[in-house]
């Protein structure tokens, strides 16, 4: 099975412009912890990615409203992301690997297509349990959320 088979189509992004306050409101709107970043004028070309923690992280050492604050100040740059002909083994294991929940699923000119979650991947498990060719099973989407759950060690900014 491949990523365009079970990735969500219907994603909201947000602009680097935007503020946070909007960027928290789309999220809570859509209820999603996640929002792709995305380019000015062409509309879906993935600059970054922005999640309900990123936002938290960056009004509290902003000290400022999130009226206040640009999603551009509290995305992350660095995006890992997936293509739709991607087999969910493949997806599985870059979430392991990149320690994230969520991919945005691009094409070779970086448009955003879709979203792709942990919990698509434990569906699609659960799915396949009853099937005799599994390519992917409840046991490795548990090892990948154990070792996005395993705490970094990374020292805290002075």
């Amino acid at each position: 099975m491949l990523v365009e088979n079970i990735m969500s189509r219907d994603v909201h992004c947000c602009r680097a412009e935007d503020t946070l306050a909007h960027a928290a409101e789309l999220m809570w709107r859509y209820d999603c912890g996640a929002l792709p970043v995305c380019g000015r004028g062409d509309g879906h070309h993935l600059v970054g990615i922005i999640t309900d923690r990123d936002i938290c992280m960056h009004a509290l050492f902003g000290a400022k409203a999130l009226a206040e604050l640009s999603v551009g100040g509290g995305m992350s740059r660095t995006v890992h992301s997936l293509r739709p002909s991607d087999s969910l083994a493949q997806a599985e294991r870059v979430m392991r690997e990149s320690r994230v929940r969520r991919l945005p699923v691009i094409d070779h000119d970086g448009m955003l297509l879709g979203m792709l979650s942990l919990a698509d991947l434990a569906r699609e498990a659960t799915r396949e349990r009853t099937q005799p060719r599994k390519e992917i099973n409840e046991t490795d989407v548990g090892h990948t959320l154990a070792s996005i759950c395993t705490a970094s060690r990374r020292p805290l900014a002075a």
